[in-house]
């Protein structure tokens, strides 16, 4: 769907529904836009439901498209906006654990009864304010609960995917899962495995986006779901850490505060470097001789590991390399003092700094809550605010084979140089590098044999 202002795509859903009714079809508003409506949320898309088949909704609206015709399902545009326009139906059998072999073409109250929860079993026609409500959809809105549709096991078993977006309903409406419902997520949490790699992606990201992503990591814990998702995340619990730099606990406890401490808003990058900075200390975890417990290298091998896992549930490139940056650069953070103004300008001007900046403030209000590394950046960008962090270069590589110079290793450290210099002060123009070039740089035939 594609964004609009409320209004605008309700009067569009209207407009369909004031169609199909003038032709002798009831139609009506259904699923998460009623229940959104309900809730006072603004709804992000509207569904139709209506007795017209998908061949009358063709007739009445040239041009729709048809690409879920097959399941009573067809595309209406009306206003400018896309609009799901469904056939009443019931479900055959789900061989697959995710869609019906078979629909079959029935009335509004036996389409209620096929959908996953009550809270978005409900119909609402627009014209009347009339709500609808076969299922307990409103009684259970009305006391927060996601309960789901009938025997709660036979609408798991139909479509898997269920399981996890039962998490996600409760993480985002901040829901109390009714207690049959939850059981049968805790027995049948396996089965979510059997549900494409892109599906559970999608659902984990708008569980870990949204404000109260600690409810849903914490039921994604106790359902069993994590296990069959993330089970990385699960070998953190146990994984003690040395108590004067962690005394919040191990290495699940951090990471769980952690989450908590992060702002309503984030990226996806961010959410999941949090979730996986830390992923390869159970890996790495050893005891010196004096007792003191190290994680050498966990840094470096979480970021392949992260890539493993992100690759696994497919996420894209524009996703991965910035978390994976982010996991592999969290420890360089305790060094940020020590370092030459130029190599700080560097690690500053990287596009995941700031993001790796949010990482490293929860990770260190997450454990000891030193915060005077963090500090110290902030204070240098404020510094370094009068200009950009890496200026144009005073001299390029054209410059130095002019005077002589061979492409090869030799020229790009003396460049590297160059620019050290002028990140760091002691070099502000063309001329001044062009001088520092002819007492400094070494005669380039010295170079030729070594390169």
């Amino acid at each position: 769907m594609n964004q609009a202002s409320e209004p605008a795509l309700l009067g569009g859903a209207t407009s369909v529904i004031q169609t199909l009714k003038a032709a002798g079809h009831l139609a009506l508003l259904a699923g998460g836009c009623v229940r959104d409506s309900l809730l006072g949320k603004t709804a992000k898309d509207y569904d139709v439901a209506t007795s017209a088949r998908p061949e009358e909704v063709i007739r009445l609206f040239p041009g729709a498209l048809t690409v879920g015709a097959h399941f009573g399902v067809v595309i209406v545009r009306q206003g400018g906006h896309h609009f799901e326009v469904a056939t009443f139906r019931t479900d055959g059998s789900y061989s697959d654990g995710r869609r019906p072999d078979t629909v079959t073409f029935a009335t509004a109250e036996e389409d209620a009864q096929r959908r996953d929860f009550t809270v978005n079993g409900l119909f609402l026609d627009p014209l009347t304010g009339e709500i609808i409500d076969y299922v307990g959809g409103r009684a259970d809105l009305e006391a927060r609960v996601l309960r789901a549709i009938g025997d709660a096991h036979q609408r798991f078993a139909e479509d898997h995917l269920r399981l996890l977006r039962a998490v996600r309903f409760a993480t985002v409406l901040g829901f109390e899962v009714e207690p049959q419902t939850w059981k049968a997520i805790r027995e049948m949490a396996p089965r979510i495995q059997a549900v494409s790699a892109e599906r559970i992606r999608d659902e984990l990201t708008k569980i870990f986006l949204h404000p109260n992503r600690l409810r849903g990591f914490d039921l994604l814990v106790e359902s069993g779901l994590m296990e069959a998702v993330l089970p990385e995340i699960l070998a953190l619990q146990g994984c003690e850490q040395p108590a004067q730099f962690h005394p919040e606990g191990d290495v699940f406890i951090h990471t769980r505060l952690m989450l908590s401490l992060l702002p309503d808003e984030v990226s996806l990058p961010l959410v999941l470097s949090v979730l996986f900075h830390d992923i390869s200390k159970p890996a790495t975890q050893t005891v010196d001789e004096t007792g003191r417990i190290r994680f050498n290298g966990h840094d470096k091998l979480g970021a392949l590991v992260t890539e493993e896992i992100l690759r696994r549930l497919k996420f894209s490139n524009q996703v991965i390399a910035p978390t994976v940056e982010a996991v592999a650069c969290h420890m360089i953070f305790k060094d940020v003092p020590k370092m030459r103004t130029a190599k700080l300008k560097r690690f500053m001007a990287r596009p995941t700094f700031e993001d790796e900046m949010q990482l490293h403030r929860v990770d260190c209000l997450g454990s000891k809550g030193d915060l005077s590394n963090f500090d110290y950046v902030r204070r240098k960008q404020q510094e370094f605010a009068a200009e950009p962090l890496i200026p144009p270069s005073l001299v390029s590589g054209r410059d130095l084979i002019q005077l002589g110079w061979h492409a090869g290793p030799a020229l790009g450290r003396i460049l590297t140089a160059i620019q050290n210099l002028q990140l760091e002060g002691s070099l502000s123009n063309r001329e001044d590098a062009l001088s520092w070039l002819k007492v400094n740089a070494p005669v380039p035939d010295q170079f030729d044999a070594a390169d």
